[in-house]
């Protein structure tokens, strides 16, 4: 019987959302991602992203996790959002972070390091370690959780999932978490990375470890370890592309993915500058796409969703996709998120269409 199947009546009776944590320097290189207000500042966006999935706002983190320049608010509190509205309990899994949440926040540890830049010749360090320490914690999770949810924040994760891609042997663009991708310098780095690291299209198509290992980023082998580990547990990967990379990587170990369904945002699957349905379906992925409605929102930071900005991240995607699978409304979901994002007003100054909380 298939749980994750829309039309199926029988809901999961203990879930768990799992959001995966880590720092990589290639998001240091400027323009490549948008997921902060500046290259440097990116270290700073998971944690905040944590803290605001723990507890509706920032704490220790000094800087809002949003993108300009209407400060579209984190995908965080869509999650955020989403889980309360259903009651859905959530871990934090420490993956390689080089800023750590406030002591409120909980994180588990697997023995993950920051990732260098994928232009060096280690991306990610002690890869065979943490996946043997995320498989173990994956095995852990299976016996009290009967779906689990896993989601992830790592800024310049689409271009390390672009690089372990094309080591594996697929080809196509990434989305991006700016209106505008920036294919061109994605695909310069990428470049960069493989040559670096003497890989050539496909040539570790039967090594996806070295993959990551050479040209990717710490969240990737966390979360292939976890997913591997929960066996025939149903897996819900809440992502993008990243998660589509992650897939690959799973499958190319020789592990099950029959389990596995990628569930992304509409704005992902609608990126134009992308190919996520095409990846998809190449690497052998089942996938869905929840659309939250934002342009129906009074916000100006959510309604930038629908003009492309941010689109996707910290299990967003499969966060929206769970409470539908509970019965809720997108109105009522879109409702709480709005709650959230007035509650962050004095920290974010989010706009307001109608003229209000400016």
């Amino acid at each position: 019987m298939d749980i994750l199947a829309p039309e199926n009546t029988r809901l999961p009776e203990k879930p768990l959302f799992v959001c995966v944590l880590g720092n990589t320097e290639t998001a240091y290189i400027e323009g490549l991602s948008a997921a902060g207000k500046t290259a440097k500042l990116t270290d700073y966006t998971p944690a905040g992203d944590a803290e605001v999935l723990e507890t509706g706002t920032i704490i220790d983190i000094p800087i809002l996790p949003m993108t300009p320049p209407y400060d579209t608010p984190t995908p965080a509190l869509i999650t955020r959002a989403a889980l309360s509205l259903i009651g859905m309990p959530h871990v934090f899994v420490n993956a390689g972070l080089r800023v750590l949440p406030a002591k409120q926040v909980s994180l588990i540890d697997i023995g993950g390091k920051p990732g260098d830049d994928i232009r060096k010749a280690v991306a990610v360090h002690n890869v065979e370690e943490v996946f043997r320490n995320s498989f173990s914690l994956g095995e852990r999770l299976a016996n009290d959780h009967d779906l689990i949810v896993i989601g992830e924040s790592i800024p310049a994760g689409t271009t390390t999932a672009n690089a372990v891609l094309q080591a594996l042997g697929y080809d196509g663009n990434v989305s991006s978490s700016s209106n505008s991708n920036p294919l061109s310098l994605k695909k310069e780095v990428v470049k960069e990375a493989l040559d670096s690291s003497d890989i050539t299209f496909g040539s570790l198509r039967n090594d996806p470890l070295r993959a990551i290992a050479s040209v990717g980023d710490p969240m990737m082998v966390a979360v292939a370890g976890i997913a591997a580990g929960l066996g025939s547990t149903p897996v819900i990967l809440a992502g993008g592309t990243q998660m589509i990379s992650i897939f690959a990587v799973i499958r190319h170990m020789g592990y099950p993915t029959d389990n596995l369904r990628i569930v992304t945002t509409s704005y992902v699957m609608r990126d134009s500058s992308a190919n996520f349905e095409e990846l998809a379906r190449e690497v052998g992925a089942r996938y869905e796409a929840a659309d939250p409605e934002f342009g129906k929102s009074s916000f100006k930071g959510l309604q930038q969703y629908e003009a492309g900005f941010v689109k996707e991240g910290v299990g967003a995607g499969g966060a929206i996709y769970m409470t539908g699978m509970f019965g809720h409304s997108m109105e009522e979901l879109r409702l709480r998120i709005e709650e959230l994002c007035d509650r962050l007003c004095k920290f974010g100054d989010l706009d307001r269409v109608d003229g209000k909380n400016i």
